[in-house]
């Protein structure tokens, strides 16, 4: 089966033309001109603002103008990972996807259904001429997952809509009122490097296999996260034996949880059976670990080439203890809603630049603005200890519940006349960019629901096909079912 004849038609139609758009963060040229040719062909009214976002609008359908204006929110950018076996340009390559049993993926990239799902359900409504809704604007935003910046420098006045669905959530069933807020902390080392000794052997320490995820939706499911899978094992091995370290990369993007890392080490002939027997000891303990959520984690010890230059003992030892050091993963739990995750931090990626530096990105959450700056600060202090330059990035605000929220209730209702059963109602430790909405458009009445996705922001993304029916019939009532001003 192909994904164009998956149901309902005309959401999946306009979800296979966004898979043939390239759309990375900061790179949505192709997709501003994708939507504005989209706009054109329907003859519908479409402006931009200073940022990039796109707003479109439609009138209301006979009988419902007396309705308020709704805002459908989407962003347009995607998180662009791949297996490393995987030939792909995010910049020119369309997404390839498999349909399989009830889920559709992609061949060993993210798949893009975050958000490229929510922008479907708005074209499709704005393209339908047999949906009953009131006036409707569509937001198009930019660069969600790297900085939130469309949703930072969106224009006042841009919107006039007061009621805003966001449509960039990934469980169908549930109706999300509330997000978290992040901020950004960065740690450059400037090391001492020396010429690599000819007496020793060299070989590349590699992390893989892991299913990484995202940082704050799946932060609590204690997924393997490559840096710290590789680094434990560096520590482990200064307590053995003199090495060498050449090289350490891992991770990639602030928002997702490191899946692949590696380092090139140098060992003199005699250790390297010991060090050999260390990583097998090591291997059983990490897969006994994580043999529940991550079975296929993979570590590996092979010969290379002898590096140029290594990092100066004394800045290995500061690299490592730093990176041993820093937390990753669950710091607290809400005490307001329970079951969700109030604050947590991410050990994102580790480059090695070309001129003596190492760049370590992290990423912090939580719901308490108090607390999100307290995890912010430790991480700092752990990089600032060992010699680091930190500096964070703005952070972007969390969006606090709304429990008396009206379009919450007529959500909550429609959901009952459907389906015959209660949604969930919840607040979600990923960010959104709600709260953003909220500070020039503190009247919004919002909520956030959509189809159910797992593994978003890596190449084992996934969308639940027969989800996507259920949430558009229940977009479809709920804009129908909005109460008159």
């Amino acid at each position: 089966m192909n994904i164009t004849d998956l149901k309902p038609e005309i959401v999946w139609k306009f979800f296979h033309q966004i898979t043939q758009v390239p759309r990375p963060s900061k790179k949505e040229g192709k997709m501003i001109q994708f939507l504005e040719s989209f706009a054109n062909q329907y003859k519908i009214a479409i402006k931009k603002d200073a940022a990039g976002n796109i707003l479109m609008s439609k009138p209301a359908t006979p009988g419902k103008e007396n309705l308020p204006t709704v805002i459908l929110q989407s962003h347009m950018d995607m998180v662009c990972e791949k297996n490393n076996a995987t030939v792909h340009d995010f910049e020119n390559d369309p997404i390839e996807t498999i349909v399989e049993g009830n889920w559709l993926h992609a061949n060993g990239t993210t798949l893009g259904a975050d958000n490229g799902i929510g922008i479907a359900a708005e074209l499709a409504v704005l393209a339908s001429d047999n949906i009953e809704h009131g006036p409707i604007e569509c937001l198009f935003t930019v660069d969600e997952e790297t900085g939130l910046t469309g949703a930072k420098n969106i224009q006042e006045g841009f919107m006039t809509g007061t009621i805003l669905l966001n449509l960039d959530s990934e469980d169908e069933g549930e109706i999300f009122i509330g997000c978290a807020g992040g901020k950004d902390t960065q740690a450059l080392f400037h090391y001492e490097a020396h010429e690599t000794n000819p007496n020793m052997h060299y070989f590349s320490i590699e992390v893989k296999g892991l299913n990484g995820g995202h940082s704050g939706g799946e932060i609590h499911k204690g997924l393997g996260n490559a840096n710290k899978v590789l680094v434990r094992f560096l520590y482990l091995l200064q307590a053995q034996t003199d090495f060498a370290l050449c090289s350490i990369n891992g991770g990639n993007l602030r928002n997702a949880i490191a899946r692949e890392a590696h380092a090139i080490i140098g060992l003199y002939p005699e250790d390297k059976e010991t060090v050999r027997i260390l990583l097998n000891h090591y291997t059983a303990d990490i897969e006994n670990e994580l043999k529940h959520i991550d079975p296929n984690v993979q570590i590996s010890m092979t010969s290379v080439e002898r590096p140029a230059t290594c990092l100066a003992p004394a800045w290995a030892e500061k690299v490592i203890w730093a990176l041993h050091a820093c937390p990753h993963g669950v710091i607290g739990m809400s005490h307001d809603i329970e079951g969700l995750v109030e604050t947590s931090t991410n050990l994102a990626s580790v480059k090695m630049g070309t001129d003596n530096t190492i760049l370590v990105g992290t990423s912090q959450r939580s719901s308490i603005e108090s607390c999100k700056e307290m995890i912010a600060n430790q991480v700092a202090s752990v990089f600032k200890l060992a010699g680091a330059t930190v500096t964070h990035g703005d952070g972007y605000p969390g969006w606090a519940p709304n429990p008396d929220s009206e379009i919450l209730k007529v959500a909550q209702e429609t959901y009952k006349h459907l389906f015959d059963k209660e949604p969930q109602i919840k607040a979600i430790h990923a960010g959104l960019e709600c709260g953003l909405f909220l500070e020039k458009y503190p009247y919004l009445d919002m909520i956030s629901f959509g189809p159910t996705l797992r593994d978003v922001h890596s190449p084992n993304e996934r969308i639940q096909i027969d989800t996507v029916g259920l949430w558009w019939s229940h977009l479809l009532e709920l804009l129908k079912s909005i109460p008159a001003k």
